[in-house]
């Protein structure tokens, strides 16, 4: 990155406000370019995944089964989802994505 803040700063007029809009615009340029480089390691990161799950070499994090009946077990008792996360050492978030799959799998399949 070029830094045309002194040169800027030594001129005025029109010099000054070109000088000022092409740092912006060197600014924005970079920021673009680390913005795609990330998305594309991103990208590039999904796509191993889903080359090692295909050939059974990755299967993601493992369910941590304790964690999860200690979740299910406050949300029984009746705690709120923010005291469960609290009383577990958890997320809000992990609470209710394991909520939802606990009332998931504890529902009834429809009779046929």
């Amino acid at each position: 990155m070029v830094d045309l803040s002194d040169l800027s700063d030594s001129t005025t007029g029109v010099a000054q406000v070109i000088l000022e809009q092409m740092q912006e615009l060197l600014l924005k340029v970079t920021l673009q370019l680390a913005r795609d480089d990330w998305e594309n390691r991103r990208e590039r990161q999904r796509q191993g995944i889903r080359l090692a799950q295909q050939e059974g070499k990755y299967k993601g994090r493992r369910v941590n089964k304790s964690l999860h009946g200690r979740i299910v077990a406050l949300r029984k008792a009746g705690k709120t989802i923010a005291e469960t996360a609290r009383l577990a050492g958890c997320s809000e978030a992990q609470v209710k994505r394991v909520w939802a799959a606990h009332r998931t799998e504890s529902q009834p399949l429809p009779q046929s």
